[in-house]
């Protein structure tokens, strides 16, 4: 008795250090978030930040239902959204595949693969690339339309990273994620001395305007155990500053906070259909807060349909997808297809697929 009394004692010393953990953890991230809010709260900034195409959503299933990640994300792709959430990812390696096909035939692509490692944890890998199309390049030129044609070019724009997630206990994990950023915007001619082309000290040279940084994602997840209800929260694009002529811009640094919760267990523990109900708040460093509601209905977990809708936001909004969860031999395989309206500009089309084997 004496021995089982020890051993019941430990236990919950432990599960109680490991509460305490996970509050300060969570507590930490609140700290950090504050200055941001308040600085929010004071001045509104727009257009301070760059390399913004670290903000495009990634994922069919994500975008489906109103972009909320934060805490639903639990496979190779959450590594976009909270590195946290790949320590729930048990065994074998998870690959996920994406395509956008977006506005002015801008594209971008995305892959992401996460392996678990034993008892140590989850170590994921990331990569997005841009597709911007042809440009035409110009300069001033002493002629009658006073300009002349200096050839095509294409900007191009990558993040590739590699994340590391450990599950501390069987409701908290942690994550971070590591990205090299670079953006390419081609060459442009500048003039070193002479104000305009009809300056006889004019002289004009080529000048690259490329750069490159590192960026870090930290997040944290906790399951409540209770109807669904988890909490995720994350601090996205940690870096130092670019600078392409007199003004540095940071990366588009946000904090978001999110929250799920499957209502029908409420009602029902031996529902075979799953409703999940997500909410996010994103902080973003350059823009007041945005909020984002999404729903999800998994049918016998083969059909899943979703819908979503994000607030603050000029043209996009509506958001709805479907998702097929089915196996080919041994291997199940998730295809998600999302549909952004996007005001004027038409619609966003997402396509995912993803495998775990």
């Amino acid at each position: 008795m004496k021995s089982r009394r020890h051993t019941t004692l430990a236990l919950n010393f432990k599960e109680a250090r490991m509460s305490i953990r996970t509050c300060f953890v969570f507590l930490l991230l609140l700290i950090l978030c504050m200055p941001q809010r308040e600085a929010n709260a004071q001045i509104k900034k727009k257009a301070q930040v760059g390399f913004r195409f670290l903000e495009n959503p990634v994922s069919a299933e994500v975008i489906g239902r109103g972009t909320v990640g934060v805490t639903s994300t639990l496979n190779a792709n959450g590594i976009f959204w909270n590195p946290s959430l790949l320590g729930w990812i048990d065994s074998g390696v998870d690959v996920g595949l994406n395509h956008t096909r977006g506005i002015a035939d801008i594209n971008y692509n995305s892959a992401a693969a996460a392996i678990p490692l034993r008892d140590v944890g989850v170590i994921g890998f990331s990569l997005l690339m841009m597709d911007y199309g042809t440009f035409y390049g110009t300069r001033r030129a002493p002629n009658e339309e006073g300009f002349e044609e200096t050839g095509t070019f294409s900007p191009s724009a990558y993040a590739l990273g590699i994340a590391f997630s450990q599950r501390v206990s069987d409701r908290f994990s942690y994550g971070v994620h590591m990205k090299y950023v670079s953006q390419d915007l081609g060459s442009a001619w500048v003039a070193a001395t002479g104000s305009n082309i009809s300056d006889p000290a004019l002289a004009i040279s080529q000048r690259a305007y490329a750069q490159n940084a590192l960026a870090f994602d930290i997040g944290a997840y906790y399951d409540f155990f209770y109807n669904g209800i988890r909490f995720g929260a994350t601090l996205q694009n940690i870096s130092r500053e670019v600078r392409y002529e007199n003004e540095a811009f940071p990366l588009p640094f946000a904090v978001s906070f999110g929250a799920t919760v499957e209502p029908l267990l409420f009602l029902d523990a031996e529902q075979k259909n799953v409703l999940i109900l997500s909410f996010e708040s994103r902080h973003p460093r350059d823009f007041n807060e945005k909020l984002k509601f999404g729903a999800e209905y998994n049918i016998l977990d083969v059909l899943v349909a979703r819908a979503g809708y994000a607030t603050n936001y000029d043209e996009r909004g509506l958001m709805a997808g479907l998702g097929i969860r089915y196996k080919v031999g041994e291997f199940p395989v998730r295809a998600d297809y999302a549909y952004q309206a996007f005001g004027i500009f038409g619609a966003v089309h997402h396509l995912s697929l993803g495998i775990h084997y």
